[in-house]
């Protein structure tokens, strides 16, 4: 029973909060990202998750944390960017993460295209009196990755192995 709530409600709730986090602050605290990572310990304890699989979901996350802490130091994306697609590696395990990767790939490309026309006319009077917005129009500033990131995690995660281990 708890096992699925951390899947249905916790683990989703955190992914949509990064999501905000990141548009609205440009940031994803490690405060999340350690969260996600710790949920995935407390959901292996109580779903009965072999420990073996658990070590390939844990594998999964630390070569993600490697290759996108390569693409933070060549300044490709942001720390909390790294942080947050490792930590859902963890999660989707070997089994999805191509999947995974691919669809934030692609939704972080729209997004991106998205900001570049946006930022390339001027912000309309009402976003002027949003800090937020105001920082997205930036055309010095970063994408909110995060964004992407979070939201295919909630595509893709119902499609991972851990839910077999939830059921």
């Amino acid at each position: 029973m708890l096992s699925a709530i951390i899947l249905t409600a916790v683990l989703p709730a955190l992914c949509i909060y990064s999501c905000f986090s990141d548009m609205f602050s440009m940031r994803i605290s490690n405060q999340v990202c350690l969260a996600i990572l710790g949920l995935f310990g407390v959901f292996v304890l109580v779903s009965g998750m072999p420990l073996m699989d658990a070590g390939w979901h844990l594998l999964a996350g630390l070569i993600v944390l490697v290759v996108s802490f390569g693409l933070f130091a060549a300044g490709w994306i942001g720390g909390g960017d790294a942080k947050l697609v490792a930590v859902i590696a963890v999660w989707t395990g070997f089994g999805q993460l191509w999947e995974y990767l691919a669809i934030s790939s692609a939704l972080g490309g729209a997004l991106t295209i998205a900001l570049l026309l946006v930022r390339s006319r001027p912000l309309p009077a009402f976003a002027l009196r949003q800090s937020w917005m105001f920082r997205l129009h930036d055309k010095k500033a970063g994408v909110p990755y995060g964004m992407a990131l979070g939201a295919t995690a909630l595509f893709v995660l119902p499609h991972s192995s851990v839910w077999r281990f939830a059921l």
